[in-house]
């Protein structure tokens, strides 16, 4: 029984998505690779989404730095990075208890509008004299953590100007592609794989996603034939 005597370890599998703003249906890409892999996962998704020389590219993700990386490496200055607008609003929300114990959903939203009017400056101030002493932990300084999170990433702020040309603020639709192309199959409940297995699973459920289904099988029976 393998289940006794196996050695197991966690690895993470990166999703990777790019989508034509006139097209509904998103390119996949997906690895158990390095970020470099995930980043020219990207890349591929990109092109396949219809990436030109002259295409400008708007990202979203969460506060990773290798996110923001891969994607000025990849697609240069035609390129924007934008934090998640859900991610940064989670660490804000954690803060206005500390911040304004008494009216912590007024805060909250003041701040939520100073963002989308790029005022982040504005926003670092309310915090600023609410930081928690260094020595308290990382994990129960919120106000600290939030301060930290937006001061570090100054040019992944421009909410305004996403929204003024219709771009999407939030990486919703990644966030969610994680449950129905990754976990639903490769994350069940006691499930364990190994490398190779996993890395021929993701292919096959990011090749489904994409739409590439039948073509792959009859691809596999022309050369088999």
């Amino acid at each position: 029984d393998r289940r006794k005597t196996r050695q197991i370890s966690w690895k993470e599998a990166r999703l990777t998505s790019a989508r034509n703003p006139e097209q509904e249906q998103p390119i996949f890409g997906a690895t158990i690779g390095s970020v470099d892999d995930a980043g020219a996962a990207l890349l591929d998704c990109a092109i396949r989404a219809g990436l030109g020389e002259e295409t400008f590219v708007h990202g979203v993700g969460d506060g990773a730095p290798w996110i923001a990386t891969q994607i000025e490496q990849r697609f240069g200055e035609l390129s924007r990075y934008l934090l998640d607008f859900y991610h940064v609003c989670e660490y804000l929300a954690d803060a206005s208890h500390v911040c304004s114990p008494h009216n912590p959903q007024v805060w909250l939203h003041e701040q939520k509008q100073l963002l989308k009017f790029n005022h982040s400056s504005a926003v670092l101030e309310s915090l600023k004299p609410f930081r928690e002493p260094d020595s308290i932990p990382d994990k129960l300084a919120v106000v600290r953590s939030a301060y930290r999170y937006l001061f570090n990433r100054p040019n992944h702020l421009d909410y305004q100007g996403a929204m003024a040309t219709n771009l999407p603020i939030g990486s919703g639709e990644i966030e969610s592609a994680h449950r129905y192309v990754i976990q639903s199959r490769l994350k069940l409940a006691g499930s364990w794989w190994t490398i190779e297995n996993a890395k021929a699973m993701l292919a096959l459920r990011v090749c489904r996603t994409n739409l590439d289904w039948d073509a792959y099988w009859f691809n596999l029976s022309s050369i088999s034939s």
